[in-house]
């Protein structure tokens, strides 16, 4: 019961008008529900601007579908971001160990830019020490 009080202190009311339609809710952030809210209705006159239905219904969930599209392509753009990263920071690591790797081996046995390459054009492992 007390953690029921707690969160309806921690929250405000706010009404937003969605597609001609006003909806009374509560948020910790009534500025950012305002401006789920405006986007939710900007997608909605979009799809109803481009079609012929009147139906509030299918425009609404027409203009989940676009969102949910939205959704799905930045999370597979923020996929590829990280995995570039995540190689990005393999490779760099894998340098910084190749330097500590320099630092305690004699000449002989140092890696050398001259190494041939393996099929992916890196310098295959076996090869770095010679």
């Amino acid at each position: 019961m007390a953690d029921n009080l707690e969160i309806r202190r921690a929250t405000t009311s706010v009404s937003v008008d969605i597609y001609d339609q006003t909806y009374h809710l509560r948020a910790h952030d009534p500025a950012y529900i305002e401006k789920l809210a405006a986007t939710v209705d900007s997608k909605m006159r979009a799809v109803s601007a481009s079609g012929t239905t009147v139906d509030s219904l299918r425009v609404a969930v027409l203009a989940a579908l676009n969102i949910a599209d939205e959704l799905l392509r930045l999370q597979e753009q923020n996929r590829q971001l990280h995995a570039s990263e995540s190689q990005s920071t393999l490779r760099s690591r894998a340098m910084s160990l190749s330097g500590l790797l320099d630092s305690v081996l004699d000449d002989e046995h140092r890696y050398h830019a001259s190494v041939p390459a393996d099929v992916h054009g890196e310098p295959s492992l076996a090869n770095q020490l010679r």
